[in-house]
């Protein structure tokens, strides 16, 4: 029977002999419990449970500098335990270890040395372990002379440390003028683990400076560079992985300095291709290469012209895929697929939705919120979606449903995830929209739009707003009866203006349309209207104004009735001492969005053929909005200087006009 198993050697038991008072005792019980805990996280768990952390830290905390065996035993069971598992680095944290470590850094024995260093590294690993600060002067001189080293386990934990903890500007300036780069380059030439740890803690140093990274590449005429480079061939994979990064952080902040079209399609190339492996390097890939493509519609191009986009969903096909991997190929897609309009459609040819639709009810919130991105991405284009709707890679229930469900979601970030990816779906096609409002998506839409969490209040009256756009008279009732008249002016003067804004939109497509639509502002004794005319004239944010413009203008497109209330709106001040209009305070304005929607408005309340449009002519020519208006004919903004034409030329009609 393997002595693991035995009687005496169960947890219980080795927690009772590491308390001994008998050194050999302890020095025993701490390496069986080595041996059972390494590699197996049940074990672990068991005796973190037990408390047997705190009591192997007293031993390190308790044991002379000259109990070697001691020493060396409990530092290698403290980072066992801090190996992988976050509970067993909160657990060795909680209990004092990190000073204790520490002192023994500096032992004259070096296999003490060894087992310190080896254990901080796993503690440094993880994202609970403290911040190290740099900016004190003698904590950096203690880090330089962790660098500096000759003992490798050591050196490796200086460069952790600074992975894990260099985050601010004035933290990478102190290392870089400490000459930390230039050791860091020097230590890409030692063993395979002091190049792997030198290339995170120079990613770390690097990103986002611009200044640091100007100094990086011109380091040793340009050799460090050329030198990480030449590591994106690397036989190992995690040091092509690490060296990708590097570059990435050096184009993300300095494209400059990597546009070179065979690097950046080797980059691109070289983490499809680490995919492959089935370790964190393949889970790692993707999150690398989404990274790499953000936001660059020229990277986007070259990946689609070197296939990335067929290989990335091949990956999504095979069965079963990584949780962590499956998110980061997602995130990947829906990076590729964010812009170009041939990613898209290609994404659809290729027939994968489906697995995208099955990650949606993934276990892990993470992979349900990438899903939820990748699907957002993938209908962003209208004109692409209906091409292949004759194909069949239409969204229809099978991916609407989930989509809806996950709105119940307990994790928030899949909550709004999901409201994006609805927003998309809804905003112009008629199928999508029943089907979503037929299977309840309304109810928890109007829920949300309730929430206390002003993320997803504004997510959720984003999606209504799209929902109504263009929808027939019975779906706009049905949205208003679920969300009600007063619920609807209250987001009109929610806190947050970026909700204002949405719901002031969401009321411009209510009312965008048949005259029977313009109605439901009126409702309530004018709750909607009177709340929108407060908000067009009190809010500070043009881009609120611009929304209020747009709803008054389009009310103003419907009877007479509606005409005369938005000149009581626009003519009467309120909440103001200011006797002139809030309409040509926009008119003269800079923001050529809001000059527009203003003009709009009175396109609608001159047209020639409204019983009252002539009196009406009168009173805003009264109140100095026609000769303003006359002012804007060589407006700079082509929208604007167009519909100023349009009012000009309606003008002309009028008896009393001196046009």
């Amino acid at each position: 029977m393997p002595a693991s198993a035995s009687s005496n050697n169960r947890p219980p038991d080795l927690l009772c002999r590491l308390n001994s008072g008998d050194e050999d005792t302890k020095l025993k019980a701490l390496r069986e419990v080595k041996n059972q805990i390494i590699g197996n996280k049940t074990k672990k768990l068991s005796y973190i449970k037990l408390g047997a952390v705190p009591t192997v830290v007293d031993i390190l905390g308790t044991a002379s500098d000259s109990d070697t065996c001691l020493l060396i035993q409990s530092a290698a069971v403290i980072g066992s335990f801090s190996c992988g598992v976050d509970v067993g680095v909160k657990a060795v944290l909680d209990s004092g270890a990190f000073p204790h470590l520490f002192r023994i850094i500096s032992n004259s024995d070096d296999k003490v040395v060894d087992a310190a260093a080896r254990s901080l590294r796993m503690i440094f690993q993880s994202k609970l372990a403290p911040k190290y600060h740099f900016l004190e002067e003698e904590k950096l001189e203690f880090l330089l002379s962790l660098l500096n080293s000759e003992n490798e386990n050591v050196t490796g934990l200086g460069a952790s440390i600074i992975s894990h903890s260099c985050e601010t500007s004035a933290e990478q300036m102190v290392l870089s003028e400490a000459g930390v780069l230039e050791r860091l380059i020097t230590l890409l030439e030692g063993s395979l683990n002091l190049r792997d740890v030198s290339l995170e803690s120079l990613a770390a140093i690097i990103k986002n400076n611009c200044e640091i990274i100007s100094k990086f590449v011109n380091l040793d005429s340009g050799r460090a560079l050329s030198l990480i480079k030449e590591l994106v061939k690397d036989r190992y994979p995690r040091t092509r992985l690490l060296a990708c990064m590097v570059l990435i952080a050096i184009g993300q902040s300095s494209p400059c300095h990597l546009r070179d079209i065979g690097i950046r399609t080797k980059l691109i190339l070289t983490l499809v291709e680490l995919l492959e492996e089935s370790d964190r390097v393949g889970d790692e890939a993707p999150f690398a290469l989404a990274r790499l493509i953000s936001d660059k519609e020229d990277l986007h191009k070259l990946a689609l012209e070197v296939d990335i986009l067929i290989k990335l969903c091949k990956f999504l096909s095979k069965v079963p895929v990584r949780a962590k991997r499956l998110e980061g190929i997602l995130l990947a897609l829906s990076e590729l697929c964010s812009k170009l309009e041939n990613c898209r459609s290609q994404f659809l040819t290729l027939q994968v939705l489906n697995l995208v639709t099955d990650a949606l009810k993934h276990d892990l919130a993470e992979v349900r919120t990438a899903a939820c991105i990748c699907i957002r991405s993938v209908t962003r284009s209208v004109k692409v979606t209906i091409q292949n709707l004759s194909a069949g890679h239409y969204f229809n229930e099978m991916t609407v449903i989930p989509l809806v469900q996950l709105l119940r979601d307990p994790c928030t970030s899949v909550q709004v995830a999901a409201l994006g990816a609805i927003s998309n779906i809804v905003v112009d096609f008629k199928i999508r929209k029943s089907t979503f409002i037929q299977c309840g998506g309304v109810k928890h839409l109007v829920q949300l739009s309730k929430s206390m969490d002003a993320v997803l209040r504004l997510n959720a009256v984003l999606a209504l707003r799209n929902l109504m756009f263009l929808l027939d008279k019975n779906g706009k009732e049905c949205i208003l009866l679920e969300l009600t008249i007063s619920t609807l002016a209250s987001l009109i003067c929610d806190p947050e203006p970026s909700i204002q804004e949405q719901a002031l939109a969401l009321v411009r497509n209510l009312v965008d349309g048949c005259v029977d639509s313009i109605e439901h502002v009126f409702s309530e004794d004018g709750l909607i209207i009177n709340s929108v005319g407060r908000q067009v004239w009190t809010a500070l944010k043009p881009e609120v104004c611009v929304q209020g413009m747009y709803v008054l203008s389009n009310v103003a497109a419907g009877n007479e009735l509606h005409k005369e209330a938005v000149m009581h709106h626009l003519l009467q001040p309120e909440a103001s001492e200011s006797t002139q209009s809030v309409i040509i305070k926009f008119l003269q304005g800079s923001d050529s969005q809001l000059r527009t929607a203003s003009v709009w408005g009175v396109v609608n309340l001159t047209y020639p053929d409204s019983p009252g449009a002539s009196d009406r002519y009168e009173r805003l020519r009264d109140a100095g909005i026609i000769s303003q208006i006359k002012s804007m004919v060589n407006d700079p903004c082509l929208d604007a200087k167009f519909r100023v034409r349009t009012v000009l030329e309606q003008c002309m009609t009028f008896p009393s006009s001196s046009a």
